[in-house]
């Protein structure tokens, strides 16, 4: 530390800054170009648990290559090696089978998500649409030229982020944020409770970064579903995610937080914007690669946006938009299949998912391929195995029967154990009350042949969604803005899902997935530093 009690700055911190941060030496410069504080949230969380897996694996490879035996008998070995699966394995594979997934299962689904997304933009078709296709209001991605600062309020769960930015003319983005909780009383009580506790943590916030003085646009994630009638003005569908607040559904929460913050009287911050996480996600991709178009998020649940034409968005009032050529769509693709879209292609352990879920019969696309859902999937499948005495023959099973005890994130663990090792494998069965002497290096491969079955399926199915948004939109180069705790951690979904849907575009489009480094929260922002850029209405002109 430097002896005037200044923090040093970072080695790879060295870039002349032009903002207006106060002690802007205190903040580092991120991979993605984002300035954060070395004390905020934004710099000291922690993205994932998961361990580094692919060096490992790398070296492993190597290792294993290195002890084979050479020459003759090498030949013998690998020549031998496809025909060494037990009877028990052959069992279990013809068990899982209807997990699997072809190209014409994909190319059907396809087909039919496209079907879904043109019915939910027309006009007499929207009401009875699996996937509903909402207008934003959002009509303009970032271009760059976005300057000054901005607030953004990011709530989607039991927690909620507060987010004060600033851009540059230089294009440096500087960030800073923190967490707050949200008492269970607050979840399920008053809706003015509600938004009282979070126009108080936005003064909190507002205060202890000493900007109380300046008029703040803020940009407002809501990550519940929405019916927007304009950028600023959105009511409440119903409540998710174990929310349930009186007096909020059917209401503009765009007001409600407005009415908070008035309340309080004192802090000037403008409500500018609201949007869901996926357009934030979009928003956010935007602003660092111009050629974004699609925003999908791969977590918790699954959803998607993109940009469509006004013209065939029969939903709106086209004279209310004029000169007006593209708007963000948000899908809710979540709830493809409700009206049996999919039908063809689910199990009897996604009937069960479904029945014993929150919303029988609804958002059937999103509990066959979401975390949330993910590893119940793989548990019920477990379970029929157990039954068979295929798996974990001899173990202590008892914890596996209780429903939700398998965690998605088990899936991603194991498929990062390297090809033949099960040390990640056994430390998840440990937690779920196994000894890992009991069980067998065939149960661990087991295990994990049926955790790699369903989220290559679920891989998949994604790629199906993102290959119809692509055709929809018929661009020739397209980045595809991808965030959530699915695609982020699991080892293999990104390379999966690449692969596929490059099969099914074919060589003449080009696309990228791009993972979203600084989340949906920094692009609520985004959208209120584009509406202060430019110069089009929040709400549709009469």
């Amino acid at each position: 530390m430097a002896e005037n009690g200044e923090i040093p700055a970072d080695t790879h911190d060295r870039h002349q800054r032009s903002n207006s941060f106060k002690d802007s030496d205190k903040y580092v410069r991120t991979r993605s170009g984002t300035y954060v504080r070395r004390d905020s949230d934004s710099y000291n969380r922690k993205d994932s648990s998961m361990p580094e897996f692919r060096s490992a694996l790398k070296s492993r490879l190597q290792k294993s290559k290195d002890e084979l035996p050479q020459g003759l008998m090498r030949e013998v070995l690998e020549t031998y090696k496809p025909n060494l699966l037990t009877r028990r394995r052959r069992l279990i594979e013809d068990f899982v089978r209807d997990l699997m997934l072809n190209n014409d299962h994909i190319h059907v689904m396809e087909q039919q998500m496209r079907d879904a997304i043109k019915l939910g933009l027309k006009k007499e078709g929207h009401e009875k649409a699996s996937v509903k296709c909402f207008p934003t209001y959002v009509k303009e991605l970032p271009n760059g030229q976005e300057v000054g600062k901005f607030l953004s309020l990011d709530l989607g769960g039991t927690n909620f982020r507060v987010i004060f930015m600033e851009l540059t003319a230089q294009k440096e983005f500087m960030m800073d944020s923190k967490i707050y909780a949200i008492p269970h009383n607050i979840m399920i009580g008053p809706g003015t409770e509600l938004f009282d506790h979070i126009a108080n943590c936005l003064a909190n916030f507002v205060f202890d970064r000493k900007i109380e003085e300046e008029t703040l646009p803020l940009g407002f994630t809501f990550s519940f579903p929405l019916q927007q009638e304009g950028l600023n003005k959105a009511t409440l569908v119903k409540w998710t995610k174990g929310f349930n607040c009186a007096g909020v559904e059917g209401e503009d929460v765009v007001r409600l937080l407005q009415e908070a913050l008035e309340r309080r009287g004192d802090v000037k911050i403008e409500v500018c914007a609201i949007l869901n996480d996926t357009t934030g996600c979009l928003m956010s991709c935007a602003w660092r690669d111009n050629r974004c178009r699609i925003g999908l998020i791969l977590g918790t649940g699954t959803n998607a946006c993109y940009l469509e034409d006004v013209k065939n968005i029969e939903t709106l009032n086209h004279e209310d938009f004029p000169g007006q050529e593209h708007m963000v769509i948000n899908t809710e693709w979540g709830a493809f299949g409700d009206n049996g879209e999919i039908d063809f292609i689910k199990t009897k352990w996604d009937e069960n998912v479904d029945e014993m879920s929150v919303n029988p019969g609804k958002q059937i696309f999103e509990k066959m391929i979401s975390g949330m859902y993910m590893g119940e999937l793989i548990r019920q499948v477990l379970v029929d195995l157990m039954k068979d005495d295929l798996i974990f023959v001899g173990a202590d099973r008892e914890r596996l029967l209780d429903r939700g005890s398998f965690f998605t994130r088990y899936a991603s663990e194991i498929e990062s154990d390297p090809v033949g090792e099960y040390t990640r494998c056994r430390q998840a069965l440990e937690e779920l009350g196994m000894d890992p002497d009991e069980v067998s290096d065939d149960d661990c491969s087991a295990l994990r042949y049926v955790c790699e079955a369903v989220s290559r399926r679920a891989s998949m199915m994604a790629s199906a969604g993102i290959t119809a948004l692509l055709k929809k939109m018929d661009y020739k180069d397209v980045v595809i803005a991808i965030d959530g705790s699915l695609f982020r951690f699991h080892p293999h979904f990104k390379n999966v899902m690449q692969s596929r849907i490059s099969q099914l575009m074919g060589i003449n489009y080009k696309f990228d997935l791009l993972l979203s480094e600084d989340g949906s929260g920094r692009g609520a922002a985004l959208v209120a530093a584009v509406l202060k850029r430019g110069d089009y209405n929040q709400t549709p002109a009469k």
